[in-house]
């Protein structure tokens, strides 16, 4: 049986990191029973922004549903969907998912997540950490929530922008049980050295 996940998509910079995830999740549809998508308010603005595209759900991948929309199918723990992302998640987003306050359909969704313990993956998208910021990550992971910041690697050389972005996007893949063909470390091909222990 394969994964429900739904993508919340915030007013946080890095819309880029949310379409590749969205074309990376198509790439894997097989490996999925649904995948739903929400944009918060902002989210469609900053899209427009920083991608130089409008968000038109004529040609989005998976079913767009507005973010004042309690009868989406995941703002309810009996719809079964287990994976959450939330990426790129704003720090009011995260805030008002720590406190408790469901007042839209990304943080209903991400408390049905909690309370039905399953995976919220929330992708930070922001620098410097305030303590504000610091204490309601704490208070998230101890309720049961993955925290996973966009922070890009590099030990896996990537050699443009692209695969910059999938250092982040696929690392949130693996988060979500989704099996692709990223860059794994150690495997054949790495460009580490390896030491043998005798």
């Amino acid at each position: 049986m394969g994964r429900k996940i739904v993508v919340a998509i915030t007013g946080a910079s890095g819309s880029v990191y949310a379409r590749r995830l969205l074309e990376k999740l198509k790439l894997h549809a097989a490996q999925m029973d649904a995948c739903s998508v929400v944009f918060s308010k902002n989210a469609g603005a900053i899209w427009n922004y920083e991608l130089k595209e409008m968000v038109d759900k004529t040609t989005f991948p998976f079913p767009l549903f507005e973010p004042n929309d309690f009868y989406a199918p995941f703002a309810s723990g009996s719809s079964g969907y287990d994976t959450m992302i939330i990426l790129p998640c704003s720090m009011g987003t995260l805030g008002r998912i720590a406190s408790g306050v469901s007042d839209d359909l990304i943080t209903r969704a991400a408390d049905v997540m909690l309370k039905e313990r399953g995976k919220l993956i929330v992708v930070p998208r922001e620098m410097p950490y305030n303590l504000i910021h610091l204490r309601n990550m704490v208070t998230l992971t101890e309720a049961g929530a993955i925290i996973a910041p966009a922070t890009p690697s590099f030990y896996s050389l990537p050699a443009n922008m692209e695969e910059l972005i999938d250092t982040v996007v696929n690392r949130v893949l693996n988060l979500a049980g989704i099996d692709h063909e990223g860059y794994r470390w150690g495997q054949e091909g790495t460009q580490s050295t390896q030491r043998t222990i005798k």
